[in-house]
């Protein structure tokens, strides 16, 4: 693999393998991004788009937001990741891919709803999660754990039945799971429901129990 990456080098300008625990990866230029994709499927036949996603580094780090792509080919059985850095980190955008990758039209959708980045030349972005008026992005660094009570997306029910979108209901992490315990024990749960963001947490602090 090494071979590969050190072969496309001389080809795009700047790219550089990443350190993985898994798969071999490369970062690359968001301006190349479209290049090397097509390159990889049609010359290194890397054949199946399975993934796009998005890292947040946080609101200190620049450049804040990362595209990841997961990129395997059938033929070989063999993955890439590829990962590229959005050129603005208050409003970060990168190239969408779907033109090459059809498969790619709900990954970015989904990672557009969620970290609020756009994929320029996307056929149709639009949130797939969330509804169009969401105020928020739930994967950046700043949304709180617990989640952020929200009024309905329509205001005439929302009048009607005085309801709201509630927060997590797991609110209160860090989420645990107990080694050793029986699977039907294992699952996350909050040390302390009772905390959230605007409250201090009191349980463990104050010698309360961990749940």
């Amino acid at each position: 693999m090494n071979a590969l990456i050190e072969s496309l080098q001389p080809r795009f300008e700047g790219l550089e393998p990443r350190k993985s625990s898994d798969h071999p990866a490369v970062q690359c230029p968001a301006d190349l991004i479209l290049p090397l994709i097509e390159c990889l499927r049609d010359e290194f036949e890397y054949n199946l788009l399975s993934d796009v996603t998005a890292i947040d580094w946080s609101e200190e780090e620049s450049p804040r937001f990362s595209v990841v792509y997961h990129l395997y080919s059938v033929k070989e059985a063999r993955y890439i990741r590829v990962v590229t850095n959005c050129v603005d980190d208050e409003n970060p955008s990168v190239a969408s891919i779907v033109a090459l990758f059809p498969g790619a039209n709900w990954h970015e959708r989904e990672t557009f709803d969620m970290f609020g980045i756009r994929f320029e030349g996307h056929p149709d972005l639009r949130r797939i999660l969330m509804w169009d008026e969401y105020p928020y992005y739930p994967l950046r660094k700043e949304f709180p754990l617990a989640g952020i009570e929200t009024e309905l997306p329509d205001s005439e029910i929302g009048e009607e039945t005085k309801a709201k979108v509630l927060p997590a209901p797991m609110m209160g992490g860090p989420f645990v799971s107990k080694s050793g315990a029986p699977m039907s024990k294992a699952e996350p749960r909050a040390k302390d429901q009772s905390w959230t963001e605007w409250q201090k947490k009191t349980s463990l602090e104050d010698g309360g129990e961990d749940k």
